[in-house]
């Protein structure tokens, strides 16, 4: 079974993450509205069928210019946020 979830990304461009995760952690879709139109397509290409865990590894304070955050960071973030109500 799987589950949607959606929330709102704080201190980038991009203004929202919403993601299917699979009773595993698969990730089944995602799509982040706002934000580098184009990259943020490919990176949310790449990131189905990965498990959530190991996409939190590699995107996880991944910073963007002077922020302290980023779009991948935002992603990692929600992505722990889905996984803790999961539980």
């Amino acid at each position: 079974m799987s589950k949607e979830f959606s929330f709102p990304n704080k201190g980038t461009c991009s203004k929202q993450t919403t993601f299917v995760l699979d009773d595993d952690h698969t990730i089944q879709s995602m799509e982040v509205l706002g934000g580098c139109n184009g990259n943020l397509k490919g990176i949310c290409q790449l990131v189905v069928g990965m498990k959530a865990e190991h996409v939190i590894e590699r995107f996880e304070g991944t910073h963007c210019g002077f922020r302290n955050t980023s779009c991948p960071d935002q992603i990692a973030q929600n992505l722990k946020k889905a996984l803790a109500q999961m539980d």
